[in-house]
């Protein structure tokens, strides 16, 4: 695991091991300097994939004969020997919690250790960290803006940047909020809840009824088998008339597609319903397949739309079920659920929620796994003190200035039980208590410090790693997910809000 680094982390070691310097000991923080996709907050994922590279840190022999191939040849032996001997035996990671709400400047994750192993560790944490972040607070973002009752699914594996990408988005995405993915393998490797039913290619190659086989499904309480291609047609003449709909229209090859595909899974059935025109053909092959279904015992689990005015349809929809449950006295028919898919983005979501759509389930792909609105967290890893002196970066850029020292982080919370403000104090500064007024200098603000007094203090960092070894039990998936969303419901929602949030001071 350990070549996952830019070259310039091995001549910068080699720097240090021949200066004499690759034991000193130092430490490290990672953050991000804003907050991603114009909002305030972002949430903090990747640690555990992070900790496990962190046990596996060594170079092969393989790894050093490679890397003797790229350094310059001038670069003593003794330097690969040495190499060959490291390991993470002697760093100690502290970090905020998998699923943290966490704010720009404020380190989300902290590691000590000697100078060399510290640095090479740099490029492995960031490419671990970041993108896991981002996507997981990408999610959060579709999670607010969808609300609590919606179904999410992430579906964005054939959309992804590569394999590897793909899972990191399924698994990240269900941290943030998501409550499913179409991706198998991210289910078999995570525990993830898997969901999916057909695609347009397998309506489109039915033509007629002749081709359904078999054509009989026996009752759900069992009985003689039923012919269902002849009774779902005898269905689709009564849903015509009450739909006011040419039954001619009705694609029969879209007709044979359903009733196929109800023999075969008739507790799972739903129905795609764009594939030629949703009012006038895949509304009424719905009802009718999902009707005959009813007659022998079995419910529809749902119907989906992929393309057109996903709100205006969802609407239609709904209506068009109710009046079927009600004419045809079944009462559950109108609660059926609508899922939409079809490049969803934030805006789509708002518009749902302006236009008061009847939505139920949301896929969401490219807008999920790519983050287009902004491809990258930007996290960085500074270098704050070796030696026991602090370090700081001073540069042209203010943004780009490091806060030196090895810190301490804490979450302050008001009376209402929300945080307002993260408090970085020095290592050997007394820890702030809850009742105390503290003087704190706000970052980025100018002028006088000012006063605060917390009703909850809350130390963010835990020890995760050390010796070598994960020394904190590591939550499992739901359980980091229920952790990010319960972070998130305890933001002010001022901080909270997507769109031009208050700021939230460090």
């Amino acid at each position: 695991m350990a070549p996952l680094a830019d070259l310039y982390q091995l001549t910068m070691a080699y720097g240090h091991w021949r200066a004499g310097r690759h034991r000193a000991p130092a430490a490290a923080e990672l953050f991000f300097r804003r907050g991603p996709f114009g909002g305030a907050f972002a949430l903090g994922a990747g640690l555990a994939e992070a900790l496990r590279c962190l046990r596996a840190f060594r170079f092969s022999a393989a790894d050093v004969a490679y890397l003797r191939s790229v350094l310059p040849s001038t670069t003593e032996d003794a330097f690969f020997d040495y190499l060959a001997t490291l390991d993470a035996s002697e760093v100690t990671v502290c970090a905020v919690p998998e699923g943290s709400v966490v704010f720009a400047r404020v380190p989300f994750l902290q590691v000590k250790g000697p100078l060399l192993v510290v640095q090479l560790l740099e490029t492995t944490l960031l490419c671990l960290v970041s993108y896991a972040s981002l996507v997981a607070t990408n999610a959060a973002r579709f999670r607010l803006l969808a609300g609590p009752d919606v179904k999410l699914m992430e579906m964005g594996l054939r959309r992804a940047q590569g394999p590897d990408g793909a899972l990191s988005a399924s698994k990240y995405s269900y941290i943030g909020g998501f409550d499913c993915t179409s991706n198998i393998l991210a289910g078999k490797l995570y525990g993830i809840p898997v969901h999916g039913t057909i695609a347009h290619s397998f309506i489109m190659s039915f033509t007629s009824l002749e081709e359904v086989q078999p054509r009989e499904l026996p009752p759900l309480a069992g009985g003689e088998p039923v012919d269902l291609p002849a009774l779902a047609t005898s269905w689709l003449g009564r849903v015509c008339e009450l739909l006011q709909t040419p039954p001619e229209k009705a694609n029969r090859g879209e007709l044979a597609a359903f009733v196929s595909y109800a023999i075969t899974f008739p507790r799972d059935f739903q129905g795609l319903l764009d594939t030629y025109c949703v009012r006038r053909s895949g509304l009424p092959n719905f009802c009718a397949v999902a009707l005959a279904l009813h007659q022998l015992g079995y419910r529809a689990i749902g119907v989906r739309l992929d393309s057109g005015d996903l709100a205006q349809q969802s609407k239609e929809i709904r209506r068009a079920l109710r009046a079927c449950g009600a004419h045809f006295q079944v009462p559950w028919f109108g609660t059926i659920p609508i899922a939409v898919s079809n490049d969803i983005s934030e805006q789509s979501l708002e518009e749902f929620s302006r236009e008061g759509a009847e939505v139920d389930t949301i896929g969401v792909g490219t807008n999920l796994v790519t983050c287009p609105l902004q491809p990258s967290l930007g996290c960085v890893y500074k270098l704050v003190e070796v030696n026991g002196s602090p370090c700081l970066k001073l540069t042209e850029e203010e943004e780009k200035m490091t806060i030196p020292g090895t810190k301490m982080i804490y979450r302050l919370y008001d009376a209402a039980g929300h945080p307002f403000m993260d408090l970085m104090a020095l290592e050997e500064e007394p820890s702030p208590n809850a009742g105390q007024e503290l003087e704190v200098r706000v970052l980025g603000q100018l002028g006088e410090a000012s006063k605060v007094v917390p009703t909850t203090v809350e130390p963010l960092h835990r020890m995760y790693f050390r010796d070598g070894q994960v020394c904190e039990p590591l939550p499992s998936l739901p359980e980091v997910r229920s952790h990010a969303q319960a972070s998130l419901s305890l933001l002010h929602p001022a901080h909270r809000r997507l769109h031009e949030p208050q700021p939230y001071p460090v």
